[in-house]
């Protein structure tokens, strides 16, 4: 069997252009230099020595958690396909004999960016990027929270409940740690139990682009970070968002704020919603409805076929 030589994989590689590769279009579009600066930190701490294997590129390490979001990958997973996929090795900027991160490397580069509380200073760098270039999105603002499931844990009692007290136990090693999430909660949500984390946002309306996010676990209820996720400086007082938000005191507070609240009413079972309650729900609603256009692309955009093992 013939192997594929450089140029093969070049036209492969066109190949994929012509039919449309959206990584190619990230790659290009977005500075990922200027996220340099703050992923140094990374390697900001003294080595025991010189030997040993060079730490892959902080830019390259970060686009790889970037391919995990955006494929909804685990980080085995995320190895395999950067091994399987050319596109994703054009985005990455590897070529075929370069070195691939494994899951283990991912893992720790992630919670590296998490112990130095990165991870939303990176955010605010590409907003301000966006905003050097002119591109604000500030044109009102929809705020909601959506749940993200995850693996449901298989614990001990006791490790539960030193888990549930910010504990890790004491007999889990790295490895085993990898495979245990500590932060995920149950909740309800229309009967229905749910193990995951809960991603709060704050989306432009006319653009749909995240001004902010917060990320909890899925026991928060939305309104908890209501007031930390709101942008002040957002040119449109209009707020947007569904009545698990109403309240007195954040209706008194936005308008005493200068808002102008659309936030959907919520009825009783002793007072339900009046018609006209009812007929302004379903016109703020038309343009509420615009952020989980944001969630569906999140959940579904841009998943490859994963192999069964994944």
């Amino acid at each position: 069997m013939p192997q594929l030589g450089f140029f093969d994989i070049d036209r492969r590689l066109e190949s994929i252009s012509r039919m449309g590769d959206p990584l190619e279009r990230l790659a290009a579009e977005i500075p990922w230099e200027l996220f340099r600066p703050l992923l140094e930190k990374v390697h900001e701490k003294d080595r025991k020595s010189a030997a040993g294997r060079k730490p892959l590129d902080v830019v390259v390490m970060f686009k790889v958690l970037i391919l995990q979001t955006l494929y909804n990958l685990a980080d085995e997973a995320v190895e395999y396909q950067i091994r399987d996929r050319l596109s994703f090795m054009r985005f990455l900027d590897l070529e075929m004999y370069d070195s691939v991160p494994d899951g283990t490397t991912v893992w720790r580069f992630r919670e590296r960016l998490k112990e130095l509380e990165l991870i939303k200073p990176l955010f605010d760098r590409f907003g301000d990027y966006l905003a050097q270039a002119g591109l604000e999105a500030r044109q009102g603002q929809i705020i909601d929270a959506s749940i993200v499931p995850v693996p449901i844990q298989r614990n001990r009692r006791e490790e539960n409940r030193r888990i549930k007290a910010g504990e890790v136990p004491e007999d889990w090693d790295e490895h085993k740690r990898r495979q245990k999430d500590t932060d995920a909660r149950w909740t309800k949500k229309h009967g229905k139990s749910y193990f995951g984390y809960k991603n709060h946002i704050d989306v432009d309306v006319e653009h749909k682009l995240i001004r902010d996010y917060q990320s909890t676990a899925a026991n928060v209820h939305d309104s908890q970070v209501f007031d930390d996720i709101i942008d002040p400086e957002n040119a449109d007082p209009q707020v947007w968002a569904d009545s698990a938000y109403r309240s007195e005191a954040t209706e008194a507070a936005l308008s005493g704020a200068g808002y102008e609240s659309h936030i959907c009413e919520k009825g009783q079972s002793n007072q339900p919603l009046s018609d006209a309650q009812q007929a302004a729900d379903r016109r703020r609603a038309k343009v509420r409805a615009r952020v989980e256009h944001v969630f569906g692309f999140q959940q579904n955009s841009m998943r490859p076929p994963r192999p069964w093992f994944a």
